[in-house]
């Protein structure tokens, strides 16, 4: 069976198609056939005027319209279609969703983002790892960031905070903002085994391929600090020649690693494994398990 997910963020709208293949005899398999990203940026619209522009709107159907071409193609039979922080937060986004259901017949979900932070677990990776430490998701998107605890193999806490990349690029990150993440973050890790964390979205998965590190092998806190510095002295244009960055990526990715940098200070984790996965992933397992 063909399965199809398309996460709409505030940086960039994704489709993920997977086969699944399910003959009852073993594991579940999720084979990806293909990722699709189109960098539509929708959160520089919102974070700033509180709507999505008819330039960005005109996008949005016309990547949804390629989509659903898309889909047909690989003959998906099932879709799960889901908006995040920046269609949260516009005053127009019902009307978009609107447009879309009635020029592609593609249903949009807008999610929460306490929802959000549950997708990303639906990977079950903490469940494979072992229960002598405490397990920290961390996904980075550009309107927020949510934060998923494992401590004894079990998801102990939740959140998810307006702390994101394009929020950040925009000024719209204040003191008190940071203070409450912190505190959250010292609160419910405090008691718990060591804390490792797991990076996910696409600016952790760049960083990890800029640091040809073998699959599989964590990130250490100090080479994302390291990171942090080497990049963020580097003006944007730069950036972008010196390490191959797309111009989409180049800007948040500076903000993205202050942010996780952040989050692992305070919740004391020395190390960060990057998964290939992402919203997407989570989307697709939680569409499986309603339509199988």
């Amino acid at each position: 069976m063909k399965l199809a997910a398309i996460d709409i963020g505030s940086n960039a709208a994704r489709l993920l198609i997977t086969e699944v293949i399910d003959d009852n005899s073993a594991d579940t398999v999720f084979n990806k056939l293909n990722l699709f990203r189109v960098p539509l940026r929708l959160g520089f619209d919102v974070f700033e005027t509180g709507e999505i522009s008819k330039q960005k709107t005109g996008m949005l159907l016309q990547t949804m319209k390629a989509y659903k071409h898309l889909l047909n193609a690989y003959e998906v039979t099932q879709l799960k279609a889901c908006a995040t922080s920046a269609m949260r937060d516009a005053k127009n986004s019902a009307d978009i969703i609107r447009k879309v259901k009635f020029e592609t017949g593609i249903e949009i979900e807008v999610i929460s983002g306490d929802y959000e932070a549950g997708l990303i677990y639906e990977n079950h990776i903490a469940e494979n790892l072992d229960k002598d430490h405490s397990y920290l998701y961390i996904d980075v998107g550009g309107g927020s960031t949510e934060l998923s605890f494992f401590s004894n193999g079990i998801l102990t806490y939740k959140k998810s905070f307006n702390i994101g990349t394009i929020r950040l690029l925009k000024d719209m990150v204040n003191e008190s903002h940071w203070t409450e993440m912190k505190e959250t973050i010292r609160a419910f890790t405090k008691g718990h085994k060591e804390v490792v964390a797991i990076g996910t979205g696409g600016n952790i998965n760049k960083v990890f391929s800029m640091s040809k590190r073998k699959d599989g092998k964590p990130l250490s806190a100090e080479l994302l600090r390291d990171y942090y510095k080497e990049l963020s002295n580097v003006p944007l244009q730069e950036r972008i020649i010196k390490y191959s960055l797309r111009e989409d990526r180049a800007d948040v990715i500076v903000p993205a690693l202050q942010i996780y940098n952040n989050v692992m200070r305070w919740a004391g984790a020395l190390n960060i494994y990057v998964p290939k996965i992402g919203l997407a992933d989570g989307l697709i397992r939680h569409l499986w398990e309603e339509v199988k």
